[in-house]
């Protein structure tokens, strides 16, 4: 089976490349090989390669520049699954696309289910619900998987942004009023392939650990099990101090409720998820090891 493997240098790219490796002969040019924003480059690119899966990781995800950037980011998030979904249908190829907490509302204090009503507050949600809304329209097979707060062990995420002020500052503000579950790329690309393997229908889903806390909570929880497995911080958890959105101004509007109803994806797979504290600590033990190694 040859995969295509759209933005392999990404965090859920990187874990998707490991995952997959041993299904077949996976394709993933580089931004060098394959310009994403160049449609005639992409038909070429799939004409020649004839992929029999994508996996499409990539993604116009600089949140707050997609307000002035916007004619980009919807050939990145809404055209590019788009043209991706039409080349499945034709070819009877299947594709794995993510999408985002983004585009929900964010005004409840519940759990979003995927039957949930939309309402993109910024141009990248809204962006990423028009390729969640092309892919399903294409009729081609498909995994539509809405996740929230990515990151892991390499890459720009907050996780790692914690690691370096905590390493150096005493004290840091947070914002205590968005909440969701930080989800880690290697937890988003092990469901996929489980996924694939056991060929649940096709669909949108919702993937994300179990269980909710805000950023700050997060920041907290990073800096209490780093300080556990013995790694040295200056900054004590108790110094993480809560603030509104309201005093973190962005160009991009947040969602304050980015928590998702797992239900969907848990009765499909038979499997329950896992909570976010552990893999939070799977991620930790992996950085340590790369910093160590």
């Amino acid at each position: 089976m040859k995969i295509l493997l759209l933005g392999q240098t990404g965090q859920v790219g990187f874990e998707l490349k490991r995952v997959f490796a041993p299904l077949g002969d996976i394709v993933a040019p580089t931004r060098d090989q394959l310009d994403l924003v160049n449609k005639q480059a992409v038909a070429d690119y799939l004409s020649e390669h004839k992929p029999h899966l994508i996996l499409n990781a990539a993604a116009y995800t600089a949140v707050d520049k997609a307000e002035s950037e916007q004619e980009l980011a919807s050939r990145l998030n809404g055209g590019l699954p788009q043209q991706l979904a039409d080349y499945a249908k034709q070819a009877n190829a299947s594709l794995i696309h993510y999408s985002s907490d983004y585009v929900y509302p964010g005004q409840s204090d519940q759990p979003f289910d995927e039957s949930a009503p939309t309402g993109p507050l910024s141009v990248y949600g809204r962006t990423k619900l028009e390729g969640d809304e092309a892919v399903t329209a294409s009729g081609c097979q498909h995994w539509i998987f809405r996740t929230s707060w990515v990151y892991s062990a390499r890459g720009h995420n907050f996780m790692r942004t914690m690691l370096r002020l905590g390493k150096d500052k005493t004290e840091l503000k947070v914002v205590a009023d968005q909440i969701g579950a930080p989800t880690p790329a290697r937890l988003i690309a092990q469901v996929s392939l489980l996924a694939y393997l056991r060929g649940i229908p096709a669909g949108t889903y919702h993937l994300a650990p179990r269980g909710e806390t805000s950023w700050q909570g997060f920041a907290k929880a990073i800096f209490n099990l780093y300080r556990a497995m013995g790694q040295p911080l200056a900054i004590e958890p108790e110094s993480v101090h809560a603030i509104p959105t309201a005093d973190y101004p962005t160009p991009a509007k947040r969602p304050l409720n980015s928590r998702l109803a797992l239900t969907k994806l848990e009765t499909a797979l038979g499997i329950t998820l896992p909570q976010w504290e552990s893999q939070l600590e799977q991620t930790l033990e992996e950085s340590i090891d790369r910093e160590t190694t």
